[in-house]
């Protein structure tokens, strides 16, 4: 019977089992470096060194040759390919290969190799408890390497360079070695753990399907290994305890199998984002855009309400052609914030440090979590909550946090309800008359404020109330509120004077009715929903 949870746990090597990371950026620098300064002599070509930020971009944890290529083509530098055999003084992809590759067995013959006690110490445990262990790696270096660390007797597979290209495997993020590994030591991948430092290798983790893809943050790249399918991060394996992964596949698993997240901001995939992170009841669903963000090419927030319709006609090419659109409603979501008499917060302008995003399925909260920094160096960090009330259909509401890191100053705050847009989530459509809605009526006083709109052709009206409340530190503080209005927008401001670490929260409940359900005063239902 298994002591454990998990049958197999399959490491990388460099940066997670020895300290041969350094050793391979030296090497590849060093070839690198020698073999740009020959084209700078040869051709012409100014010298523009190899970075750490080229090895991890372009070198870390690729098969050699395709470390290579890939660095090259970042320098627009075209070689032949090659072949294996090629000789180290030879102008090929190959070629640099191997005079990397001998300027590495010399560094390791020289002075041998050094091991991560911890991750050596998770090896012994797991040889105890007769979980089968396998190492996975780009490098064609391997078996020497793990025989220089006195570590060969705990493999039971070694799927490296050599056996790849023996078996014609793919690289990494391709999961070919990791699943390989896995069937070789006759594990299920999906009851096995990968242990990866590099964001290629967590990526090939994630494609295999593995139970646990934990990654190694040897490079403070936290939030790139999450970005790219970590389940787990930590700095070092001393971190974690045996206990903990036999947690992640008792409990972790199933919770985790029950989010939605992401751990990088990418413009390109953003809209399809917002998409996936929806919230709603069944009455409404709000798309997942950021609070701070407005209609364009990376974001496209909209409220959408179940039945709600509206049919226009626009003149093309001398005919009538008629669309009837599911209608983008009023948007309750816009929050921001300033510092001082700075620009108001935008996630498209900001440097982003870290974020993250999940949509937990079983209570339909969206939470956010992200660090900033502006232009003056002033951290800050940004928390917001997000659901759609299941209680009552008509009912939103969000919270919106900061906690200021490293200064103190007076934020100005904006929250508003906005009507004035057009649908424009399908670029084909643009073309047409997109403009659904037309504002009614909108004002507001003190903390409260309510915008009404109506569709151009269906005559739905739609009504949107909201309440605000000023925190700091948890605890509900007065504030004064100021309201501007203008046809289809309503916006409400207040300031407050914050101190560095103080977290600060707007919390905002908004009650969306419309006259699909009757001719009712939707104004005044509305906003006593939001103020009882």
């Amino acid at each position: 019977m298994l002591k454990h949870p998990f049958e197999a746990v399959i490491f990388d090597l460099d940066g997670v089992i020895t300290k041969t990371a350094t050793t391979h950026s030296h090497a590849w620098k060093k070839m690198f470096d020698d073999y740009l300064r020959y084209r700078e002599e040869k051709y012409g070509e100014p010298f523009r060194e190899f970075t750490s930020g080229d090895y991890l971009h372009y070198v870390d944890g690729k098969p050699r040759y395709d470390g290579v290529k890939s660095f090259l083509e970042s320098r627009n530098i075209e070689l032949p390919y090659g072949t294996p055999d090629d000789t180290p003084d030879q102008e090929t992809v190959c070629g640099l290969g191997n005079r990397k590759n001998n300027a590495f067995n010399e560094v390791l013959k020289k002075e041998g190799v050094e091991v991560y006690p911890s991750t050596v110490k998770l090896i012994e445990q797991l040889k105890k408890d007769s979980v089968h262990i396998g190492v996975a790696s780009s490098s064609k270096n391997a078996e020497a390497v793990l025989t220089a660390a006195g570590l060969m007797h705990f493999i039971e597979t070694r799927v490296d360079g050599v056996v790849s290209a023996e078996l014609n495997l793919k690289g990494k993020p391709a999961p070919d070695i990791f699943v390989t590994a896995a069937r070789n030591l006759g594990a299920d991948p999906a009851r096995s753990i990968v242990v990866e430092d590099a964001t290629s290798g967590v990526q090939a983790g994630r494609n295999g399907n593995f139970g646990l893809v934990l990654g190694l943050a040897r490079e403070d790249n936290i939030q790139a290994l999450k970005a790219n399918g970590a389940d787990i991060v930590v700095r070092d394996m001393e971190e974690l305890t045996i206990e903990d992964l036999d947690n992640w596949f008792e409990k972790g698993i199933e919770e985790d199998n029950w989010k939605l997240s992401y751990y990088d901001y990418d413009p390109a995939k953003e809209k399809s984002r917002e998409a996936l992170l929806t919230v709603g009841n069944g009455f409404f669903g709000t798309r997942g855009a950021m609070e701070e963000t407005r209609a364009g090419k990376t974001n496209y927030p909209g409220t959408y309400i179940a039945g709600l319709y509206n049919r226009l006609v626009t003149k093309v090419a001398g005919r009538d052609v008629e669309n009837e659109d599911f209608v983008n409603v009023s948007n309750w979501l816009p929050v921001s914030f300033r510092i001082d008499d700075g620009e108001w917060f935008n996630p498209n302008e900001a440097k982003i440090e870290e974020i993250s995003r999940t949509l937990d399925f079983r209570n339909g909260l969206l939470t956010r979590e992200m660090t900033v920094t502006d232009n003056e160096g002033r951290k800050t960090k940004i928390e917001t909550f997000r659901l759609a009330s299941m209680d009552n259909m008509h009912l939103a509401a969000l919270k919106y946090r900061i906690t200021p890191l490293n200064y103190s100053g007076r934020i100005r705050f904006k929250s508003a309800l906005e009507g004035n847009h057009k649908n424009a989530g399908v670029e084909r459509y643009n073309s047409l008359n997109q403009q659904h809605l037309q504002p009614v009526e909108q004002g507001g006083e003190g903390n409260v404020s309510f915008l009404k709109v109506q569709t151009t052709q269906s005559k739905i009206e739609i009504v949107e109330a909201a309440r605000l409340q000023l925190r700091v530190n948890g605890t509900d503080r007065d504030t004064d509120y100021e309201t501007n209005t203008g046809d289809g927008i309503v916006e409400t401001f207040f300031e407050y004077d914050v101190n560095k670490g103080e977290t600060v929260e707007v919390e905002k409940v908004v009650n969306i009715n419309t006259s699909q359900f009757g001719d009712a005063d939707l104004v005044r239902q509305a906003l006593w929903n939001v103020e009882n």
